[in-house]
């Protein structure tokens, strides 16, 4: 099918691009047993200094470096902030924590005021993404950082979704404004636009350490293989990065460009465009649609987004054609007709 449902932003994953020639050697046991090697450290040191960061560790997912950093930082009397529609990863790891956490509405910065006046006193953690995963819209980092130094209060930035994408050679949104150096913690993810896997935590080295000996998902799972360690190398080295994603942001352009009817409530220069259709029925026709002409896009339903925010997830893509998205937009145009109305009485 075309593909209108991945992350594989860049198609890091079909192309190779990345790949290595290591053989996939497995680690044998955790890094803090039998699985640490000379190449883990390496291409930490290697990652630390591409991203611009004091230190490095890499974990075996998004999701285990989520649950490893929620679950051991925040101590009990702490607070955790957290956007409403932060990752469930980071979710389950603040829970696995004894910190008390609050959620505040997405990107709504009066909200997480509120919220910080109230906890003045305590050691306090704001948790967001760059880019939402689901909606495709970005966070006011510029105003968030702001927030945090007034208050005294450290950020935990998740850019999963912004690295390889956005700023210098795909160093993510944060170094795009050069506020990288004002988050406590960053954290990429190789599974999507660079196509790979695992995930590697940018801090400082005292941190490092820190997480070493206390992270539970670093210390109580084997290490990444040898391969993985090797692939997250070769994407960040890839000669052709910006050209990649030049092609990527000329696709979302020519998307948006072809469908303002559609109204996505997605950032414009966003891979990730959502279309809301909170008409389940009219929805569920949509998605069937595409697929019957072999276009793979998702429709996502509550409680994977809030109730009565229903829609079509498209990923957009720099390996996706001209001709593929016209096809993608002619048909969801065209269910939008024969439903008997503009796309306004859909989402409505």
């Amino acid at each position: 099918m075309i593909d209108f449902a991945s992350n594989d932003y860049l198609g890091f994953s079909k192309n190779g691009i990345g790949a290595s020639d290591l053989l996939e050697d497995g680690a044998t046991g955790s890094r803090l047993i039998s699985g640490n090697s000379i190449l883990s450290e390496e291409v930490e040191a290697e990652l630390a200094n591409f991203f611009d960061a004091e230190a490095a560790l890499c974990f075996n997912s998004g999701y285990n470096a989520n649950l490893g950093i929620f679950s051991a930082i925040p101590q009990r009397g702490d607070i955790v902030l957290y956007d409403e529609f932060i990752h469930a990863s980071a979710r389950d790891g603040i829970r696995l924590s004894h910190a008390k956490a609050y959620p505040f509405k997405h990107n709504n910065l009066t909200d997480l005021r509120r919220l910080l006046e109230a906890n003045r006193s305590k050691t306090t953690y704001i948790a967001i993404e760059s880019l939402y995963s689901m909606h495709g819209d970005f966070c006011p980092l510029h105003e968030i950082i702001q927030l945090a130094e007034e208050y005294g209060v450290y950020v935990i930035l998740d850019e999963a979704h912004s690295a390889g994408i956005y700023g210098k050679q795909g160093r993510g949104y944060a170094n795009a404004l050069e506020l990288h150096v004002n988050c406590l913690i960053r954290l990429i993810t190789f599974g999507k636009a660079f196509g790979s896997h695992g995930a590697v935590v940018l801090t400082s080295t005292s941190m490092r350490d820190y997480l070493i000996n206390f992270s539970r998902s670093f210390i109580y799972t084997t290490a990444l293989p040898t391969a993985a360690y090797d692939r997250m190398r070769n994407a960040i080295r890839y000669a052709e990065l910006d050209q990649i994603r030049f092609k990527l942001q000329h696709n979302v352009a020519y998307f948006r460009r072809n469908t303002s009817s559609l109204r996505s409530i997605s950032a414009p220069n966003s891979p990730i465009q959502f279309i809301q259709i909170t008409n389940l029925t009219h929805l569920r026709r949509v998605e069937l649609a595409l697929h019957e002409v072999c276009v793979f896009a998702k429709a996502i339903y509550s409680p994977t987004v809030s109730e009565g925010g229903e829609g079509i997830r498209i990923c957009l893509h720099s390996f996706n054609s001209e001709a593929e998205i016209d096809l993608l937009i002619r048909i969801m145009s065209s269910e939008n007709d024969t439903c008997g109305g503009t796309i306004e009485n859909v989402i409505h």
